[in-house]
């Protein structure tokens, strides 16, 4: 896999535009908005704390590339994508994403799925290789993370946990929003990613 900071080198060349305001929104320079703060500490290695909440998260619009295999090729997903939003000139409303549709644990590699996203603010048509598609408004346990992003499941544990307290069960891909470019950042400590799972009632 290309080191991710490379490939984030790209961001700044999407075009963007307005999307819906919501917490720890960066702006085109890849920096936190001061104005709307991050609604829970940010957690840090080893991730022996992590705090956890739940919200409701809106349907969201999105472009993407997928992919299957290792979850190792997101840095390469997410290159093929920006360079295809760039070419094709979608306008982009937020940081990228990555959705992780299978378990490592219980699915082959070779099965596994993976999007590289980004959010758009209506429905497109793009062309191959890229592919749109709604993420659906749902109930999502999630968490802040600092560091390098390839290290962010490290903080996964916690927000299993959290779903058990509730008696909640995962219902659907993870997401893990990178909030920060690491092309605009010092030091890859401050890099910071959101982890949401989708949560439903435990049978």
């Amino acid at each position: 896999m290309r080191p991710i900071a490379l490939v984030f080198t790209t961001l700044a060349l999407l075009p963007l535009t307005a999307c819906s305001a919501r917490l720890g929104a960066p702006g085109a320079d890849g920096e936190l908005d001061a104005a709307r703060p991050l609604d829970l500490s940010i957690a840090r290695a080893p991730y022996q704390s992590v705090e956890v909440n739940w919200k409701h998260r809106l349907d969201q619009p999105y472009v993407f590339v997928e992919t299957r295999g290792s979850y190792t090729q997101v840095g390469r997903a997410l290159e093929t994508l920006f360079a295809a939003t760039a070419a094709q000139s979608v306008e982009v409303c937020g940081p990228p994403f990555a959705l992780y549709f299978d378990d490592p644990g219980r699915v082959p590699t070779s099965e596994l799925r993976l999007r590289a996203c980004v959010p758009v603010a209506a429905p497109t048509a793009p062309a191959a290789p890229l592919a749109y598609d709604v993420l659906p408004s749902t109930t999502v346990a999630y968490a802040y993370v600092a560091g390098p992003y390839p290290e962010a499941p490290r903080a996964y544990p916690a927000i299993y946990s959290y779903l058990s307290r509730m008696n909640w069960v995962e219902n659907g891909p993870i997401r893990e929003i990178y909030l920060r470019n690491p092309a605009e950042v010092k030091d890859w400590d401050e890099l910071v990613c959101e982890i949401q799972i989708p949560a439903g009632l435990s049978r």
